[in-house]
């Protein structure tokens, strides 16, 4: 299974649902990064993906986007396989 990190802050509804889709698709952990306690991954965050939103979800190498692109993928049926992929 690909690693999966994802940028969030402690209040975001987003995020919440976006840790229970990849849990519910066997995902056991997410490398969560606050940018809400650390200035600097917010900086990070946005130099890697040019957005100021959260979640910001990567699979491995590959930048999913936020909740809602990561949806589509799960309804498009590409999300396991991209967990999947090594």
């Amino acid at each position: 299974m690909q690693t999966v990190k994802m940028y969030t802050t402690a209040i975001c509804p987003y995020c919440i649902r976006a840790k229970q889709l990849l849990k519910s698709r066997g995902v056991a952990q997410i490398e969560e990064i606050r940018i809400d306690t650390d200035p600097t991954a917010r900086g990070h965050m946005m130099e890697l993906t040019g957005r100021r939103t959260v979640p910001q979800i990567f699979i491995g190498q590959t930048h999913v986007g936020g909740y809602d692109d990561l949806l589509a993928l799960d309804g498009r049926g590409e999300l396991n396989a991209l967990l999947g992929a090594a």
